[in-house]
């Protein structure tokens, strides 16, 4: 099959390698434009589905958007049966949607229409699912709004991080794809209309709630780190002697013991919440790599009985 495929995160790149690998006819890879990179800027970076496509030696189109004209009339000449979306980050416009006679197959990681949206899988970490997956969506115009077609689940574990959800959907993502597109091809891929109860939105992630606020209970405290992890990471501040300064957590646990909210419970950074408290096991300093709460605590000042600032 002659189709388009629209991506731009890493999440993206084994659903190209996929169709590629299963002989479909890619006639172009649309991405968003590279960034710059480097102190000054200077310098851009490809994003990774650009540089997959570049490797293949796949046609790479990076528009800023789809409101001009010379754009709309470039997507239809490619003359493709189907597109493919995986994360681009770009809102398609009703002609673009219509440039494909088969439609526009959107790989959206979460249970639609739980989680529409641009952070599905932080948002279902951050919230405590028990549950996510992978669905196949024809899409239309609304914010994922589209029916739905095939979907594959998978457990979110009690401790699992954002990044490690992310991980273990990528590959359910690029099968789906190929599975959705044969059954395409065969006019055998049947769509249902979205349920219309338990629609929930996942915004983007605000830098103002990556901060911890040790007055919550230590279960929100425990998602909200596991659902910020590798990225943005959720952050407190303490005074290593020069200060207040931001410190990441990258890996926490739910842990005995209560008191007031932030108090260090013991030598081994367990911090007390509004209602219970968490453990801190992994953590970056600012300019520093992630290392382990021992490490941490080497000649650090995060004795028992100190109390972390809340916001």
């Amino acid at each position: 099959m002659r189709v388009v495929f629209m991506g731009t995160p890493d999440f993206a790149v084994p659903v190209l390698t996929e169709i590629v690998g299963q002989g479909h006819e890619v006639a172009a890879v649309y991405t968003r434009a590279p960034k710059p990179a480097g102190r000054r800027g200077l310098e851009t970076t490809p994003s990774p589905v650009h540089q997959a496509a570049a490797r293949f030696g796949l046609r790479v189109e990076t528009p800023a958007n789809f409101r001009a004209q010379e754009t709309l009339v470039a997507l239809e000449a490619l003359d493709a049966e189907a597109a493919v979306v995986v994360a681009y980050g770009l809102i398609l416009p009703k002609r673009a949607l219509d440039a494909f006679p088969l439609g526009c197959l959107n790989l959206h990681a979460s249970l639609l229409p739980r989680w529409r949206g641009a952070a599905p899988i932080q948002r279902a970490v951050m919230a405590g699912d028990a549950e996510t997956g992978v669905m196949v969506m024809q899409m239309e115009e609304g914010l994922d709004t589209g029916p739905v077609s095939l979907v594959e689940r998978i457990a979110i574990g009690p401790d699992m991080t954002a990044g490690e959800l992310h991980d273990s959907l990528r590959p359910l993502a690029a099968d789906l794809a190929v599975r959705a597109l044969a059954a395409l091809g065969r006019r055998g891929l049947v769509f249902a209309p979205q349920a219309q109860e338990g629609v929930s939105y996942a915004a983007k992630i605000d830098k103002a709630e990556a901060r911890i606020d040790w007055r919550a209970p230590a279960r929100r405290v425990h998602d909200l780190v596991r659902g910020l992890s590798p990225f943005p990471g959720a952050w407190f501040e303490a005074d290593f002697g020069k200060g207040l300064e931001r410190v990441k957590v990258m890996r926490a646990s739910l842990a005995d013991g209560e008191g007031a909210p932030g108090l260090i419970l013991d030598d081994a950074l367990a911090v007390a919440c509004g209602e219970g408290a968490v453990r801190l096991e992994i953590l970056q300093r600012a300019g520093k790599a992630a290392m382990s709460a021992a490490e941490l605590l080497r000649g650090a000042p995060l004795a028992a009985g100190l109390v972390l600032p809340s916001p």
